[in-house]
C-alpha cells in the first residue's frame, strides 16, 4: 500500500507544478474545485486505462509517453505567453482558463500513467485502491498548487500571467526529461 501512495503522490507533482501555473493565472474559488475534478479524474483515470490496456500499448508508449505529454505541456505554456503578450499589447486581462485548454493540460499530466497503470497491473494492486490513491492524491496536489500559485501571484503582482507561462513551460521540460 505505501508503494501505491508514493506512486501516486510521485505521479501527481506534474499536477502540482501545472496548478501553480493555473493559479498564477487567476482562478475563481468555483473553478478551483472544476480543475481539481479534471485532473482529478485524468490521473485515477489513465492507470485504469492501463491496468486494462495491458502490456503491448502501455510498453509500446513507452518513454514517448513522457515527451509527447512534456512536448504538450511546453507547448501549452508557450501559448499561455503569447497570450498575455497579447492581451497585455491590447490592454486587456488575460483570459480564463478554458476547458478545452483544461483537458489538455490534464491529459499531458497523465499520458505517462497508463504506463504506471501497467506496472500495478503487473503487480497485482487492486484497482479500486489504485483508483482512489490516485485521485487523492491528484485532487490534494492540485488544491495546494492552486492555492500557492494564488498566494504568489498576490506576491509577484502583474508579471504573473508570464510567470505562469514559465512555469507550465518548466513542468513541460521536468515531464520530458522524467523529473516529474
Amino acid at each position: 500500500m505505501l508503494t501505491l501512495i508514493l506512486a501516486a503522490f510521485a505521479v501527481g507533482l506534474g499536477n502540482f507544478g501545472a496548478s501553480i501555473s493555473i493559479g498564477l493565472s487567476g482562478i475563481e474559488p468555483a473553478a478551483r474545485a472544476r480543475v481539481a475534478v479534471v485532473f482529478g479524474v485524468f490521473e485515477a483515470g489513465m492507470p485504469l486505462v492501463g491496468l486494462l490496456v495491458g502490456n503491448s500499448v502501455a510498453h509500446a508508449l513507452g518513454s514517448a509517453s513522457r515527451y509527447a505529454g512534456g512536448t504538450l505541456l511546453v507547448a501549452m505554456g508557450a501559448w499561455q505567453l503569447a497570450q498575455t503578450a497579447r492581451a497585455s499589447r491590447k490592454g486587456l486581462p488575460p483570459p480564463p482558463i478554458a476547458t478545452r485548454r483544461l483537458l489538455l493540460t490534464a491529459f499531458a499530466l497523465s499520458i505517462d500513467n497508463l504506463v504506471v497503470g501497467f506496472s500495478l497491473g503487473v503487480q497485482n494492486t487492486p484497482v479500486v485502491e489504485a483508483v482512489v490513491a490516485f485521485a487523492v492524491a491528484s485532487v490534494a496536489l492540485t488544491l495546494l498548487g492552486l492555492e500557492f500559485g494564488r498566494r504568489l501571484a498576490s506576491v509577484v503582482g502583474s508579471g504573473s500571467q508570464y510567470l505562469a507561462g514559465i512555469v507550465l513551460v518548466g513542468v513541460g521540460i521536468l515531464v520530458a526529461v522524467g523529473e516529474l
